[in-house]
């Protein structure tokens, strides 16, 4: 009877700790290992092939408000010296 009371308890207590959407990771669309590619030229982007849903967000660009959490973000910043570079990379 105890032990169910422990068990019981502690099941309680990770129902109340705050979670990521979707029950998602914190880098659940494989950003972390896309770090690299901050800073680097848009162009390099157009080798590359990615598993899941990613969106390139350019300035002024419309795009929805939806957090997934499995999407991939890279934001590219303008072109203030002519070539476009890449800003930030993120799930999303």
């Amino acid at each position: 009877m105890v032990r169910a009371l422990g068990i019981l308890a502690a099941m309680l207590l990770a129902a109340c700790q705050p979670g990521m959407p979707d029950g998602a990771g914190p880098d659940s669309c494989g950003a972390a290992v896309l770090q690299g590619l901050v800073g680097q030229p848009a162009t390099v982007l157009d080798r590359m092939k990615f598993a899941g849903p990613t969106r390139i967000l350019r300035p002024g660009m419309a795009v929805t408000m939806d957090y997934s959490p499995s999407r991939l973000n890279i934001e590219i910043d303008g072109e203030l010296d002519g070539a476009e570079r890449i800003v930030r990379v993120q799930c999303g």
